[in-house]
């Protein structure tokens, strides 16, 4: 989000970020600007990943102590 002047919205960006999709402050600050998007949405239709889907993509392709 960017402002009249062509500057970022801070305080709206958090606010979706840390309100809206429930990330702690230091998930949104660890997040590049294409994580947050998807996050977000791409405003064509497409849903933000929601915490269910997150669960079955995570039961789906758990991560692996095992690998190197």
């Amino acid at each position: 989000m960017k402002t009249g002047e062509g500057r970022f919205d801070w305080p709206a960006l958090m606010r979706a970020g840390m309100r809206g999709l429930g990330l702690r402050p230091a998930e949104f600050w660890a997040m590049t600007p294409a994580e947050f998007q998807m996050m977000l949405g791409d405003g064509q239709g497409t849903r933000p990943l929601g915490r269910q889907r997150l669960g079955e993509l995570m039961a789906a392709f758990p991560d692996r102590s095992d690998e190197t």
